[in-house]
């Protein structure tokens, strides 16, 4: 019997750690005949795939029974793909699993009477026991004959078998509530690693949240389970060994129990291997002393850290059941920054009870006004299940019926306003997030009453006639901003091309240069001169020993400046011109920014 476990991700780099925990909990607990005999292999696509390549690749693989791990992001494109699979093979047994069928699963069961069943909750135990489960029928693949709800009486004398399992749903009922997994005995699933080459790998050290936010799922399962750190550690060592890019913890809150979490950050302080990356979302105003002093230690890079703030009003984080401290997040925020060496990526939540346009407003402000490297304007996700899904109609939220249930509006945020926001998220992203345009926007905001005002503005400017004519290649986004300064703030374009330029070249030598910024034929022998200098005293770049003068010049760059555009956010005229060597070679770890240095 050949079992295929399908997940469909929402990018190449992603990948569906729900379906290795499936199979290697399976193959662990599964006795050595029936492992024999139920042979569960995976398949992952992603929804940029032609859902005609991925229905063709499923049917190549001829599977006997065929499972779906069910998300908001590939529910849509998982539905039209096992429809048309089960017309070209009308007798492979179909279940779905995941957050997303397993609150709505007999609506889902009567939609698709084709479909066997639904696992609910968590699925390790469960789909090891319908494994088991088929391997003793010994009839997959059905006949016309013999249809599964027949077998299922017949087997059973009468009594639907599936009731008897915890954890599934099918037209014959619904099982048992399956008890909660034992994280300890679910097998460590990272053995061959060229499956995840160039792509993110989840790690997950706990399970649940003791925290009820109303708009995530975690508020249903109210109790921190955590995996023996021992286990922890070996599995951690795993990746420092393979030198893995990026490990993302996908636990809730990752700092909820404290001894937990120090102990994990003391280890990759220990053992750091100088490139792995680890993720981690946390909250950070419950983030003791000990723990915020372990993390200032760490190397530039070493780990990441993602702050739902979600919103500073406290009437919606009450209704919310969010028992943030908002008067101590700045504090710890900032202890964090204190070393730049860990990179902040702070979250709001747009649609929110009780937070209107103003409000909102004011908690971007205050969130905008912490640095963090990234600021994340989410949009709120009605996802089944949740409290808020359950109390949709009492705070009047309307969504969207389909994937991913977005808001549309809300008793205290019209649509028309939610719109304005969609514009301001698109902004920041290109002009804040992106990270190419920090010195500049550091004193364009300075021009607008507040920094959410400027990103109202740029918005509006952005959706305008020249936005839709210069598109939003990298150059273009340069050359749009410089005309919204143009626009808003004529008198100090010469300043604002000085800092484009400056923060265009921090990220890179580029081959082609924008005709805004200033000729460098200005500097041409100054230039040559220093490259001639440099190549017999390395004063600045002694990391360049084996090169050149004409191949120094290729390999970094060299800008004449009027302005101090290396102060960020105090950018003034200079007296005298200077010339700043932008070096490539040695970057910051955490902006990827060139180095920079004066020439006197």
């Amino acid at each position: 019997m050949k079992i295929l476990l399908v997940g469909i991700n929402a990018k190449y780099i992603h990948s569906n750690p729900a379906i290795y925990s499936l199979q290697a909990y399976a193959k662990a607990h599964l006795a050595e005949d029936e492992k024999e005999s139920c042979r569960i292999e995976l398949a992952e696509y992603t929804i940029n795939q032609r859902k005609e390549e991925i229905i063709a690749d499923l049917y190549g693989k001829k599977p006997d029974f065929l499972a779906f791990s069910c998300y908001i992001w590939n529910w849509s494109m998982v539905q039209e793909i096992f429809t048309t699979f089960h017309k070209l093979c009308p007798y492979t047994v179909i279940w779905l699993g995941g957050p997303e069928v397993s609150f709505t699963a007999e609506t889902i069961l009567d939609a698709y009477p084709f479909l066997t069943g639904i696992m609910v909750g968590e699925g390790e135990q469960t789909f090891t026991e319908i494994c088991r489960y088929y391997n003793s029928r010994k009839t997959i693949p059905l006949s016309a004959e013999k249809k599964e709800e027949d077998f299922c009486r017949e087997e059973s004398g009468g009594i639907p078998y599936h009731w008897e399992i915890p954890g599934v749903v099918t037209r014959q009922g619904r099982g048992p509530v399956r008890e909660l997994t034992e994280l300890n005995e679910i097998p460590f699933f990272y053995q061959d690693m060229e499956a995840f080459q160039n792509r993110i790998v989840y790690y997950e050290s706990s399970r649940g949240c003791p925290y009820r936010c109303s708009y995530c799922l975690s508020a249903i399962d109210k109790e921190l389970r955590l995996r023996n750190l021992d286990l922890v550690k070996q599995e951690l060592q795993f990746f420092l060994d393979h030198r893995i890019p990026q490990v993302k913890f996908i636990d809730r809150t990752f700092n909820a129990n404290h001894t937990h979490a120090k102990a994990i950050w003391e280890y990759l302080e220990k053992h750091d291997n100088g490139v792995t990356n680890f993720h981690f979302e946390v909250a950070a105003d419950i983030l003791t002393q000990e723990e915020t002093e372990i993390l200032g230690r760490m190397r530039p890079g070493l780990v990441q850290l993602e702050i739902g703030v979600q919103s500073v009003n406290n009437l919606t984080l009450r209704e919310i059941n969010r028992p943030a401290r908002t008067d101590k997040l700045g504090q710890k925020v900032k202890l964090l920054q204190k070393n730049r060496n860990i990179h902040l990526h702070l979250d709001l939540i747009a649609g929110l009870p009780k937070e209107d346009y103003e409000s909102f407003k004011a908690s971007f402000n205050e969130v905008y006004a912490l640095g963090p490297d990234q600021l994340q304007l989410g949009f709120l996700k009605v996802l089944k299940g949740s409290p808020i899904w359950e109390k949709a109609e009492e705070y009047d939220i309307i969504y969207e019926d389909k994937p991913p249930y977005e808001v549309l509006f809300t008793r205290w945020l019209s649509y028309e306003e939610l719109l304005r926001l969609k514009g301001v998220e698109e902004a920041l992203e290109i002009y804040y997030n992106s990270g190419q345009f920090i010195y500049t926007v550091a004193m364009l905001e300075k021009e607008f009453s507040s920094p959410f005002t400027f990103f109202e503005e740029l918005a509006l400017f952005m959706k305008g006639e020249a936005a839709r004519e210069m598109g939003h290649a990298r150059s273009k986004r340069y050359e749009l901003l410089l005309s919204f300064i143009r626009k808003k703030i004529p008198y100090r374009e010469e300043m604002y091309i000085a800092l484009l330029t400056y923060d265009l070249y921090l990220r890179e030598k580029i081959k082609t240069r924008p005709e805004f910024c200033v000729s460098l034929e200005g500097i041409r022998e100054e230039s040559r001169c220093f490259y001639q200098q440099e190549e017999k005293e390395r004063s600045f770049l002694p990391d360049y020993q084996e090169f050149n003068s004409k191949q120094l010049a290729k390999m970094t760059h060299l800008e004449g400046f009027n302005w101090s555009v290396w102060e960020k956010g105090n950018c003034k005229r200079l007296q005298e011109r200077r010339l700043v060597l932008f070096d490539y070679r040695r970057r910051d770890p955490l902006t990827m920014e060139a180095a920079v240095q004066l020439i006197p």
